[in-house]
């Protein structure tokens, strides 16, 4: 994984507790979040995933380990952030709609002012994005003003307490102070408790550290797993446009993300097992087992490097 491997979290948070979920609770929670997905798959944007790339994931998770972060801390960073820039970029698009209108009226052009300041602003953004995650995490560090600013003068940006506030204020805003979303990981954890309580016998605390590394993976090496999955979908190495199109709801479903890393944690620890853990998640979900062989072995396929014996699946 290379310098990857640099963004796992070198510092250890209590990990969740399984086995104390309330069944009735269990069953309520998977409904609201299997809902909750749906939702946002049915109002997906175009520019879904444009905002996730390496790099700025990278940068992100590094981020997060700098400033001592949990593990849900640095996935609802990368999705406030997308959310946030994909809000804008629709600005950008209406406000050149309206550029159009205004150059037919007379009026000047503020279309090309509003991108320069979007890239402009862009690590502040982000930087902003971070601090209101850590403080989704309430009982783990909170990432004041100062430490934001200190950071933000190391990279010879020159911000104020107030311009940083205003950051934060401006992604609320965008976002209409809907920020605490449910990250993949939260799907994970949920299933994970589900196949504990329906008898799957699991190593649940090595099986949550292997889904937490393997989750990781997933985001850094986001654009090779989803190809992958892609070409076996469409059995073409060079699919279409249409066809990569509509393949944006799967790219973006995070209960399928979540059973794919679920199913690759028990392939990598505990084989003899796999088939019984992907027919539960299979069952739970409703996804079919062929979707959760072919997650697994586009993610496997990227961490050995080279095609893997596809027989296994």
């Amino acid at each position: 994984m290379g310098s990857q491997v640099r963004a796992a979290s070198r510092h250890h948070h209590p990990g969740p507790v399984f086995g104390q979920f309330a069944p009735e609770m269990m069953e309520e929670t998977l409904m609201q979040l299997a809902t909750e997905n749906e939702q946002h798959l049915s109002e997906l944007s175009d520019q879904a995933g444009s905002f996730k790339e390496t790099q700025i994931v990278e940068f992100i998770f590094l981020l997060a380990e700098k400033w001592h972060l949990d593990q849900p801390a640095r996935y609802q960073a990368v999705e406030l952030l997308e959310r946030f820039m994909i809000k804008q970029v629709e600005q950008i698009c209406k406000s050149s709609r309206d550029d159009v209108r205004s150059h037919e009226q007379g009026e000047g052009s503020s279309w090309s002012s509003l991108k320069d300041q979007i890239c402009d602003t862009f690590v502040l953004r982000l930087v902003s994005c971070v601090q209101l995650a850590s403080k989704l995490s309430l009982h783990y560090n909170i990432v004041n003003s100062d430490t934001a600013l200190q950071f933000l003068q190391s990279l010879k940006y020159s911000y104020t307490k107030q311009e940083l506030l205003e950051s934060e204020l401006a992604v609320l805003k965008t976002l209409h102070f809907q920020i605490n979303v449910s990250t993949p990981l939260a799907y994970v954890e949920l299933l994970l408790e589900v196949l504990g309580h329906n008898g799957c016998l699991l190593p649940v605390k090595p099986l949550h550290q292997m889904c937490v590394q393997l989750l990781d993976f997933s985001y850094l090496t986001r654009e090779l797993i989803y190809n992958t999955l892609l070409e076996i979908a469409v059995e073409n190495p060079e699919p279409s446009q249409l066809q990569v199109a509509k393949f944006l709801a799967v790219k973006e479903d995070s209960m399928l993300l979540a059973v794919g890393i679920i199913s690759t944690s028990m392939f990598i620890l505990e084989p003899r097992h796999w088939a019984q853990v992907v027919e539960h998640l299979s069952s739970v979900t409703g996804i079919t087992s062929q979707s959760i062989s072919e997650f697994s072995y586009a993610v496997l396929k990227h961490i050995v490097g080279s095609p893997t014996p596809q027989q296994h699946f």
